[in-house]
């Protein structure tokens, strides 16, 4: 049989396609089985299944495919990881994925040092060596061991195709695609006890993983869930130490703050060239890193107070940013540290070109879409969207000669009253921010008119930049609504169904801790409910609705 593109497409969409059928069914017996239950299916993330790849196979391996979309629910992508499935074309682009990886696994480069034996002979298939591998990597694929009928099979398929082929690694390199394809791969598949509605080992063991690491469990996570260490508060304790004292936390941190921060909307922004020269290629990088740099130095390296983050001149920069933000670039290096003067008017994250330019239009800054993502982010309070057919014409009308600013066309506008519960909630914190264009170049006129940045937030009254943060820093409703985010980015809920009380226990150690963040990461992760699960709602599901259900999704 010969090997070609065809044949290799044809054999990964099987597979995906019968790899969906099988998490289904076994969906289905786990909840008709007394002793535990699916309690959720989380799809990986881009970066999840990229940093687990690179764990398991090595950095080496070259992963290139489209990932499905993802969704934003309560403010973070990774809530919409335990609601979304992947489509049929979905697994099609998974399947070739999983293909390339696999090919490069056994490839003559590679071989000799990740595929720990040799078989008898690469003309003909060997069953021992072919299982050695796959349950090898079935385990950390899976993030749990596999079953017999899951071996067997993959075995099965590498002796098939190494007999058809001629080779042996042809044969392995389809099995361990299989298992790359695997929605058991894919998803992170949480089991829980239906005894005491708790998370097993295994689950434990990939939750702590993904919410520090952000990648796969490594081999001593996987030896704590075996030998039942994970079962105990002691046991949870040592791992969640032990992670955090890795150098690898910050790797996981920097992906709940870009998840946190919504960094991901710089995909969907442009600006105009012609009145924005500024903002040319890789902007919107060097904005991201920015913003991630001085989150991960403040809260990780330096042990700062989280709320600081609203009021911090300290930065880094590069040399697109410095000129951006009109200040030297001094050093030959890529980045250097840099606080902003006092009289910059700068504070915090809310005045970095990454704020400041995700929420403002192509061609003008945006209160209120400024507002609108400080009061979602910071304060857990989401705006809704507006109602149809409203009139933006006096607000978009820059030419106006009698409303010359932002301030006055928003007021004109807000007389609707239709328009106005909305505006004058989420206007007043977009106004004080006025003083930065939609890159974030500082500016104090508009129009010719000196631009008015005084403001009330919730009672409070304050001026600009400066006076936001520090009403932000001392809201306790920031802290709050972190760690209300942190801990649905770690259990895969959306922070809207997360209440005060669910974190209160948490909460009360983050501020007695001084809003440190190692000091609330502990706290979620080795409370009992980071590991609880609710009962399934539908205890059994009949095989053959669950067949034509699945037929359905995958033709």
């Amino acid at each position: 049989m010969k090997d070609t593109g065809i044949r290799r497409h044809t054999i990964a969409i099987a597979f995906a396609c019968a790899g969906l059928m099988n998490i289904a069914l076994e969906t289905a017996s786990f909840a008709a089985s007394p002793a535990n239950y699916v309690a959720g299916l989380r799809r990986l993330t881009e970066t999840e299944y990229r940093n687990s790849i690179a764990d398991i196979f090595g950095s080496a391996i070259d992963v290139q495919g489209r990932f499905e979309p993802e969704r934003r629910v309560g403010g973070l992508l990774a809530s919409s990881s335990a609601i979304l499935s992947i489509t049929p074309a979905g697994f099609e682009g998974y399947s070739k994925m999983a293909d390339r990886i696999a090919a490069q696994v056994v490839d003559e480069k590679n071989r000799g040092k990740l595929i720990s034996c040799t078989p008898k002979t690469a003309t003909a298939p060997d069953d021992k060596c072919a299982g050695e591998a796959v349950s090898h990597y079935g385990l950390i694929l899976f993030r749990r061991p596999l079953t017999g009928a899951e071996l067997k099979a993959r075995t099965a398929l590498a002796a098939s195709i190494a007999k058809s082929s001629g080779n042996f690694y042809t044969g392995l390199r389809y099995a361990l695609a299989s298992l790359i394809s695997s929605p058991q791969f894919l998803f992170r598949v949480e089991t829980a006890s239906a005894k005491d509605n708790t998370l097993d080992n295994y689950s434990r063991a990939a939750r702590l993983s993904y919410l520090f690491w952000d990648t796969t469990p490594d081999a001593e996570l996987l030896a704590a869930a075996q030998n039942g260490a994970l079962a105990t508060p002691d046991g949870v304790s040592r791992q969640v130490d032990r992670l955090m004292a890795s150098p690898r936390l910050e790797t996981g941190m920097r992906a709940f703050f870009a998840d946190y921060f919504e960094l991901d909307t710089f995909g969907n922004i442009s600006k105009d060239p012609t009145i924005y020269p500024k903002f040319m290629g890789g902007v919107a990088d060097s904005a991201k890193e920015e913003t991630l740099r001085t989150a991960i130095d403040l809260t990780l390296k330096r042990n700062g107070d989280m709320r600081d983050l609203m009021t911090t001149r300290k930065t880094f920069i590069n040399r697109t940013l410095a000129s951006i933000y009109g200040v030297p670039f001094k050093f030959n290096s890529d980045w250097m540290p840099y606080e902003f003067p006092e009289d910059a008017g700068r504070s915090g994250l809310l005045t970095q070109v990454s704020m400041l330019g995700m929420f403002s239009h192509p061609g003008r800054s945006s209160p209120t879409k400024r507002g609108v993502a400080v009061l979602d982010i910071f304060l857990c309070q989401p705006t809704p969207n507006p109602p149809p057919n409203v009139d933006f014409s006096i607000i978009n009308d820059v030419s106006n000669p009698t409303l010359k600013t932002v301030r006055q066309r928003l007021m004109a506008h807000a007389t609707n009253g239709v328009c106005a519960s909305c505006h004058t909630h989420s206007d007043p914190i977009g106004l004080s921010l006025e003083q930065f264009d939609s890159i974030g170049v500082r500016r104090v006129q508009e129009n010719g008119q000196p631009i008015d940045v005084s403001a009330t937030l919730q009672g409070q009254n304050f001026v600009g930049a400066t006076g936001l943060g520090k009403v932000l820093h001392d809201n306790p409703k920031v802290a709050a609504c972190f760690a209300r985010k942190a801990y649905a980015y770690g259990v895969g809920a959306s922070s809207e169904r997360v209440s005060a009380a669910m974190v209160r226990t948490q909460m009360d150690s983050f501020t007695a801790g001084g809003y440190r963040l190692p000091v609330l990461l502990k706290a979620l992760a080795t409370s009992p409910q980071f590991f609880s699960a609710p009962p399934p709602e539908q205890p059994k599901v009949e095989q053959s609705k669950t067949k034509t259900a699945m037929n359905d999704v995958v033709h």
